[in-house]
Protein backbone atom coordinates (compact mmCIF):
# COMPACT_ATOMS: atom_id res chain seq x y z
CA UNK A 1 0.00 0.00 0.00
CA UNK A 2 0.94 3.62 -0.52
CA UNK A 3 -0.02 5.65 2.55
CA UNK A 4 -0.06 9.44 2.89
CA UNK A 5 0.01 10.62 6.51
CA UNK A 6 -1.24 14.08 7.50
CA UNK A 7 -0.15 15.35 10.92
CA UNK A 8 0.61 18.45 12.89
CA UNK A 9 4.21 18.76 13.97
CA UNK A 10 3.93 19.64 17.68
CA UNK A 11 1.97 17.40 20.04
CA UNK A 12 2.34 15.91 23.54
CA UNK A 13 4.80 18.75 24.34
CA UNK A 14 7.15 17.32 21.71
CA UNK A 15 8.08 18.04 18.10
CA UNK A 16 7.61 15.15 15.67
CA UNK A 17 10.70 16.15 13.69
CA UNK A 18 13.04 17.68 16.29
CA UNK A 19 12.31 15.14 19.03
CA UNK A 20 11.52 12.17 16.74
CA UNK A 21 8.87 11.06 19.15
CA UNK A 22 5.42 9.63 19.44
CA UNK A 23 2.53 7.99 17.67
CA UNK A 24 2.74 9.92 14.40
CA UNK A 25 6.42 9.26 14.00
CA UNK A 26 6.49 5.64 15.15
CA UNK A 27 3.44 4.21 13.37
CA UNK A 28 4.40 5.52 9.90
CA UNK A 29 7.87 4.01 10.42
CA UNK A 30 6.27 0.72 11.50
CA UNK A 31 4.17 0.72 8.32
CA UNK A 32 7.28 1.42 6.24
CA UNK A 33 9.21 -1.33 8.01
CA UNK A 34 6.41 -3.76 7.08
CA UNK A 35 7.01 -2.98 3.41
CA UNK A 36 4.46 -0.26 2.70
CA UNK A 37 5.38 3.03 1.02
CA UNK A 38 4.74 5.92 3.41
CA UNK A 39 5.17 9.66 3.13
CA UNK A 40 3.74 12.50 5.16
CA UNK A 41 2.79 16.15 5.10
CA UNK A 42 3.63 17.72 8.45
CA UNK A 43 2.15 21.10 9.35
CA UNK A 44 3.87 23.20 12.01
CA UNK A 45 1.83 25.68 14.03
CA UNK A 46 5.09 27.40 14.96
CA UNK A 47 7.58 28.82 12.47
CA UNK A 48 10.05 26.08 11.59
CA UNK A 49 12.37 25.31 8.67
CA UNK A 50 10.41 23.91 5.74
CA UNK A 51 11.42 21.35 3.15
CA UNK A 52 11.63 17.56 2.96
CA UNK A 53 12.98 15.48 5.83
CA UNK A 54 13.77 11.79 5.46
CA UNK A 55 13.14 9.94 8.71
CA UNK A 56 15.00 6.64 8.94
CA UNK A 57 14.96 3.98 11.63
CA UNK A 58 15.93 0.30 11.54
CA UNK A 59 15.90 0.16 7.76
CA UNK A 60 12.53 1.92 7.43
CA UNK A 61 12.14 5.33 5.83
CA UNK A 62 9.40 7.98 5.72
CA UNK A 63 9.69 11.22 3.73
CA UNK A 64 8.03 14.15 5.53
CA UNK A 65 7.11 17.30 3.62
CA UNK A 66 7.41 20.10 6.18
CA UNK A 67 5.24 23.21 5.95
CA UNK A 68 4.31 26.02 8.30
CA UNK A 69 0.65 26.76 9.02
CA UNK A 70 0.65 29.96 6.93
CA UNK A 71 0.94 27.73 3.86
CA UNK A 72 -2.72 26.76 4.31
CA UNK A 73 -3.60 30.09 2.72
CA UNK A 74 -3.81 29.73 -1.09
CA UNK A 75 -1.05 32.19 -1.96
CA UNK A 76 2.17 31.39 -3.79
CA UNK A 77 3.60 28.26 -5.36
CA UNK A 78 4.51 26.61 -2.05
CA UNK A 79 1.06 26.54 -0.44
CA UNK A 80 -0.38 23.46 1.25
CA UNK A 81 -2.79 22.53 -1.51
CA UNK A 82 -0.19 22.71 -4.26
CA UNK A 83 2.01 20.49 -2.11
CA UNK A 84 -0.90 18.04 -1.76
CA UNK A 85 -1.35 18.03 -5.53
CA UNK A 86 2.35 17.49 -6.16
CA UNK A 87 2.62 14.68 -3.62
CA UNK A 88 -0.54 13.11 -4.99
CA UNK A 89 0.86 13.16 -8.52
CA UNK A 90 4.29 11.75 -7.66
CA UNK A 91 3.44 9.47 -4.74
CA UNK A 92 -0.05 8.38 -5.86
CA UNK A 93 -1.32 7.22 -2.45
CA UNK A 94 -3.95 4.54 -1.99
CA UNK A 95 -5.05 5.89 1.35
CA UNK A 96 -4.83 9.05 3.46
CA UNK A 97 -4.37 8.67 7.24
CA UNK A 98 -5.39 12.02 8.76
CA UNK A 99 -4.05 12.43 12.30
CA UNK A 100 -3.42 14.64 15.30
CA UNK A 101 -6.26 17.18 15.72
CA UNK A 102 -9.57 18.66 14.55
CA UNK A 103 -7.95 20.67 11.76
CA UNK A 104 -6.25 17.62 10.29
CA UNK A 105 -9.45 15.61 10.41
CA UNK A 106 -11.07 18.37 8.35
CA UNK A 107 -8.05 18.68 6.04
CA UNK A 108 -7.99 14.90 5.66
CA UNK A 109 -11.46 14.86 4.15
CA UNK A 110 -10.55 17.58 1.63
CA UNK A 111 -7.20 15.99 0.74
CA UNK A 112 -8.66 12.52 0.25
CA UNK A 113 -11.47 13.97 -1.88
CA UNK A 114 -8.97 15.95 -3.98
CA UNK A 115 -6.80 12.86 -4.54
CA UNK A 116 -9.81 10.52 -4.89
CA UNK A 117 -8.48 8.03 -2.36
CA UNK A 118 -9.68 6.25 0.79
CA UNK A 119 -9.69 8.29 4.00
CA UNK A 120 -9.02 6.93 7.49
CA UNK A 121 -9.06 9.49 10.31
CA UNK A 122 -7.12 8.88 13.51
CA UNK A 123 -8.25 10.10 16.93
CA UNK A 124 -5.45 9.83 19.48
CA UNK A 125 -7.48 11.84 21.99
CA UNK A 126 -10.99 13.24 22.20
CA UNK A 127 -10.30 16.22 19.95
CA UNK A 128 -13.52 17.87 21.05
CA UNK A 129 -11.74 18.65 24.33
CA UNK A 130 -9.02 20.59 22.47
CA UNK A 131 -8.93 24.38 22.21
CA UNK A 132 -9.49 24.43 18.43
CA UNK A 133 -13.11 23.41 18.93
CA UNK A 134 -13.76 26.78 20.58
CA UNK A 135 -13.50 28.39 17.15
CA UNK A 136 -16.93 28.89 15.56
CA UNK A 137 -17.92 26.05 13.26
CA UNK A 138 -14.95 23.79 14.03
CA UNK A 139 -16.84 21.13 15.98
CA UNK A 140 -19.56 20.79 13.35
CA UNK A 141 -16.98 20.67 10.53
CA UNK A 142 -14.99 18.08 12.47
CA UNK A 143 -18.04 15.88 12.98
CA UNK A 144 -19.00 16.14 9.31
CA UNK A 145 -15.49 15.11 8.29
CA UNK A 146 -15.62 12.09 10.61
CA UNK A 147 -18.95 10.98 9.20
CA UNK A 148 -17.52 11.11 5.68
CA UNK A 149 -14.39 9.08 6.50
CA UNK A 150 -14.11 5.53 5.15
CA UNK A 151 -12.67 4.40 8.47
CA UNK A 152 -11.67 5.74 11.89
CA UNK A 153 -8.87 4.66 14.20
CA UNK A 154 -9.23 5.48 17.91
CA UNK A 155 -6.69 5.35 20.71
CA UNK A 156 -9.10 3.67 23.16
CA UNK A 157 -12.31 1.66 23.32
CA UNK A 158 -14.18 4.37 25.29
CA UNK A 159 -13.27 6.91 22.59
CA UNK A 160 -14.52 4.56 19.84
CA UNK A 161 -17.81 4.18 21.69
CA UNK A 162 -18.08 7.96 22.09
CA UNK A 163 -17.51 8.51 18.37
CA UNK A 164 -20.06 5.85 17.47
CA UNK A 165 -22.76 6.92 19.93
CA UNK A 166 -22.30 10.70 20.18
CA UNK A 167 -20.96 11.73 16.77
CA UNK A 168 -23.01 9.03 15.06
CA UNK A 169 -20.28 7.71 12.79
CA UNK A 170 -21.24 4.53 10.95
CA UNK A 171 -17.97 3.66 9.21
CA UNK A 172 -15.78 0.80 10.49
CA UNK A 173 -13.50 1.63 13.42
CA UNK A 174 -10.34 0.10 14.83
CA UNK A 175 -8.73 0.70 18.21
CA UNK A 176 -5.02 1.48 17.76
CA UNK A 177 -3.63 2.08 21.24
CA UNK A 178 -0.47 3.92 22.09
CA UNK A 179 2.52 1.63 22.42
CA UNK A 180 6.27 1.66 23.06
CA UNK A 181 9.31 1.49 20.76
CA UNK A 182 11.10 -1.84 20.75
CA UNK A 183 14.23 -2.09 22.92
CA UNK A 184 13.73 1.40 24.42
CA UNK A 185 11.52 0.93 27.48
CA UNK A 186 12.82 -1.95 29.55
CA UNK A 187 13.85 -2.53 33.19
CA UNK A 188 17.05 -0.68 34.09
CA UNK A 189 19.10 -0.77 37.27
CA UNK A 190 17.24 1.41 39.76
CA UNK A 191 20.30 2.61 41.70
CA UNK A 192 22.17 3.53 38.54
CA UNK A 193 19.17 5.45 37.19
CA UNK A 194 18.95 7.45 40.40
CA UNK A 195 22.63 8.29 40.13
CA UNK A 196 22.24 9.40 36.51
CA UNK A 197 19.36 11.68 37.49
CA UNK A 198 21.13 13.03 40.61
CA UNK A 199 18.49 11.59 42.91
CA UNK A 200 19.14 10.14 46.35
CA UNK A 201 19.95 6.45 46.09
CA UNK A 202 17.83 5.35 49.04
CA UNK A 203 14.13 5.79 49.71
CA UNK A 204 10.76 5.02 48.17
CA UNK A 205 10.22 7.08 45.05
CA UNK A 206 6.79 7.75 43.62
CA UNK A 207 6.42 9.95 40.59
CA UNK A 208 5.09 10.80 37.18
CA UNK A 209 6.33 11.85 33.75
CA UNK A 210 4.50 13.94 31.19
CA UNK A 211 2.09 16.82 31.67
CA UNK A 212 2.21 18.22 35.21
CA UNK A 213 -1.05 20.05 34.94
CA UNK A 214 -4.23 20.90 36.83
CA UNK A 215 -6.11 19.62 33.80
CA UNK A 216 -4.73 16.14 34.61
CA UNK A 217 -5.58 16.33 38.32
CA UNK A 218 -1.93 16.58 39.40
CA UNK A 219 -2.86 18.32 42.66
CA UNK A 220 -4.18 15.02 44.00
CA UNK A 221 -0.65 13.64 43.71
CA UNK A 222 0.84 16.64 45.53
CA UNK A 223 -1.60 16.29 48.43
CA UNK A 224 -1.25 12.49 48.58
CA UNK A 225 2.52 12.92 48.80
CA UNK A 226 2.12 15.37 51.68
CA UNK A 227 0.11 12.75 53.59
CA UNK A 228 2.64 10.02 52.93
CA UNK A 229 5.62 12.27 53.68
CA UNK A 230 4.23 12.91 57.16
CA UNK A 231 3.86 9.17 57.74
CA UNK A 232 7.23 8.09 56.33
CA UNK A 233 10.53 9.96 56.15
CA UNK A 234 11.73 7.82 53.22
CA UNK A 235 9.06 8.79 50.66
CA UNK A 236 10.14 11.00 47.73
CA UNK A 237 8.18 12.53 44.85
CA UNK A 238 9.75 12.74 41.36
CA UNK A 239 8.24 14.89 38.59
CA UNK A 240 9.41 15.18 34.99
CA UNK A 241 7.68 17.04 32.19
CA UNK A 242 6.04 20.31 31.23
CA UNK A 243 4.55 22.11 34.23
CA UNK A 244 1.68 24.62 34.31
CA UNK A 245 3.03 28.13 34.78
CA UNK A 246 0.51 28.82 37.54
CA UNK A 247 1.19 25.57 39.37
CA UNK A 248 4.02 26.14 41.85
CA UNK A 249 5.89 22.97 42.68
CA UNK A 250 5.98 21.99 46.31
CA UNK A 251 8.77 23.49 48.36
CA UNK A 252 9.69 20.22 50.01
CA UNK A 253 13.18 18.69 50.32
CA UNK A 254 11.86 15.35 49.06
CA UNK A 255 10.20 16.71 45.92
CA UNK A 256 12.47 16.40 42.87
CA UNK A 257 11.45 18.24 39.71
CA UNK A 258 13.59 17.16 36.76
CA UNK A 259 12.08 19.53 34.20
CA UNK A 260 11.56 18.68 30.55
CA UNK A 261 13.75 15.75 29.59
CA UNK A 262 14.60 14.30 26.17
CA UNK A 263 12.60 11.18 25.29
CA UNK A 264 15.62 8.92 25.74
CA UNK A 265 15.81 9.92 29.43
CA UNK A 266 12.24 8.86 30.25
CA UNK A 267 13.13 5.16 30.76
CA UNK A 268 15.71 6.29 33.34
CA UNK A 269 13.07 8.27 35.24
CA UNK A 270 10.58 5.41 35.25
CA UNK A 271 13.18 2.84 36.27
CA UNK A 272 14.27 5.10 39.15
CA UNK A 273 10.75 4.93 40.61
CA UNK A 274 9.22 2.41 42.96
CA UNK A 275 5.71 3.41 41.85
CA UNK A 276 4.62 5.33 38.74
CA UNK A 277 1.47 7.44 39.10
CA UNK A 278 -0.85 8.30 36.22
CA UNK A 279 -2.98 11.28 37.17
CA UNK A 280 -6.15 12.24 35.35
CA UNK A 281 -9.59 13.76 35.82
CA UNK A 282 -13.07 12.76 34.76
CA UNK A 283 -13.35 15.12 31.81
CA UNK A 284 -13.90 15.14 28.05
CA UNK A 285 -10.17 14.54 27.78
CA UNK A 286 -9.50 12.20 30.69
CA UNK A 287 -12.34 9.77 30.00
CA UNK A 288 -11.08 8.94 26.50
CA UNK A 289 -7.30 9.43 26.36
CA UNK A 290 -4.79 6.59 26.55
CA UNK A 291 -1.83 7.77 28.67
CA UNK A 292 1.44 7.07 26.87
CA UNK A 293 3.17 6.59 30.22
CA UNK A 294 0.98 3.59 31.14
CA UNK A 295 2.64 1.09 28.83
CA UNK A 296 6.01 2.80 29.20
CA UNK A 297 5.89 2.22 32.97
CA UNK A 298 4.81 -1.40 32.64
CA UNK A 299 7.58 -2.06 30.10
CA UNK A 300 10.07 -0.75 32.68
CA UNK A 301 8.59 -3.24 35.20
CA UNK A 302 7.47 -0.42 37.51
CA UNK A 303 4.26 -0.77 39.57
CA UNK A 304 1.56 1.63 38.41
CA UNK A 305 -1.23 3.45 40.24
CA UNK A 306 -3.66 5.18 37.88
CA UNK A 307 -6.71 7.41 38.09
CA UNK A 308 -9.87 5.40 37.42
CA UNK A 309 -10.84 7.01 34.12
CA UNK A 310 -12.01 5.53 30.80
CA UNK A 311 -9.33 3.20 29.36
CA UNK A 312 -7.61 2.64 32.72
CA UNK A 313 -10.81 1.22 34.23
CA UNK A 314 -11.03 -1.29 31.39
CA UNK A 315 -7.35 -2.25 31.38
CA UNK A 316 -7.15 -2.58 35.16
CA UNK A 317 -10.51 -4.21 35.81
CA UNK A 318 -8.69 -7.20 37.33
CA UNK A 319 -6.40 -4.95 39.39
CA UNK A 320 -8.69 -2.54 41.31
CA UNK A 321 -5.95 -2.02 43.90
CA UNK A 322 -3.98 -0.16 41.22
CA UNK A 323 -6.74 2.40 40.67
CA UNK A 324 -7.67 5.50 42.66
CA UNK A 325 -10.64 7.82 42.53
CA UNK A 326 -9.72 10.78 40.28
CA UNK A 327 -8.85 14.00 42.13
CA UNK A 328 -9.04 12.24 45.51
CA UNK A 329 -5.76 12.57 47.45
CA UNK A 330 -7.07 10.15 50.11
CA UNK A 331 -7.85 7.47 47.54
CA UNK A 332 -4.49 7.94 45.83
CA UNK A 333 -2.59 7.82 49.13
CA UNK A 334 -4.38 4.59 50.04
CA UNK A 335 -3.50 2.97 46.70
CA UNK A 336 0.13 4.03 47.15
CA UNK A 337 0.22 2.60 50.68
CA UNK A 338 -0.96 -0.72 49.28
CA UNK A 339 1.84 -0.78 46.73
CA UNK A 340 4.42 0.17 49.36
CA UNK A 341 3.43 -2.92 51.33
CA UNK A 342 3.81 -5.13 48.29
CA UNK A 343 5.38 -3.69 45.15
CA UNK A 344 3.56 -5.45 42.32
CA UNK A 345 4.40 -4.69 38.67
CA UNK A 346 1.41 -5.36 36.44
CA UNK A 347 1.54 -8.62 34.41
CA UNK A 348 0.18 -6.93 31.29
CA UNK A 349 1.64 -7.51 27.83
CA UNK A 350 2.93 -4.26 26.38
CA UNK A 351 2.34 -3.68 22.64
CA UNK A 352 5.06 -2.20 20.46
CA UNK A 353 4.59 0.35 17.72
CA UNK A 354 5.42 -2.36 15.18
CA UNK A 355 2.49 -4.41 16.51
CA UNK A 356 0.19 -1.39 16.22
CA UNK A 357 1.52 -0.72 12.72
CA UNK A 358 0.66 -4.27 11.65
CA UNK A 359 -2.84 -3.93 13.11
CA UNK A 360 -3.32 -0.61 11.32
CA UNK A 361 -2.06 -1.99 8.01
CA UNK A 362 -4.60 -4.81 8.23
CA UNK A 363 -7.37 -2.27 8.85
CA UNK A 364 -6.19 -0.17 5.88
CA UNK A 365 -6.16 -3.24 3.65
CA UNK A 366 -9.70 -4.19 4.65
CA UNK A 367 -10.95 -0.65 4.10
CA UNK A 368 -9.38 -0.51 0.64
CA UNK A 369 -11.00 -3.78 -0.41
CA UNK A 370 -14.39 -2.97 1.09
CA UNK A 371 -14.44 0.59 -0.28
CA UNK A 372 -13.73 -0.62 -3.81
CA UNK A 373 -16.68 -2.99 -3.52
CA UNK A 374 -19.06 -0.21 -2.45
Amino acid sequence: MRILVLSKRQYMSKDLIDNRYGRFREIPLALAKAGHSVCGICLSYRTRQEGVWEDEKNGASVAWHLLNVDKLFPVGSANYWKKVGAVGKTFQPDIVWACSDVLHAILGYSVAKKLKVVLVTDLYDNFESFGLTRLPGMTSAFRRALRKAHGITCVSKPLARYVRDTIRCSCPMEVIENAVPEHTFCPLDQTECRRVLNLPENGIFIGTTGAISKSRGIEALFKAFEMLAEERPDVHLVLAGACDMDLPLQNHPRVHYLGMLPAERVPFVLSALDIAVICNRKSLFGEYCFPQKFYESIACNVPVVAAATGPMIELLRDYPQNLYEPESPESLAQALRGQMKNFSPLPIKVPTWNMMGAKLADFFHRRLIETRRE
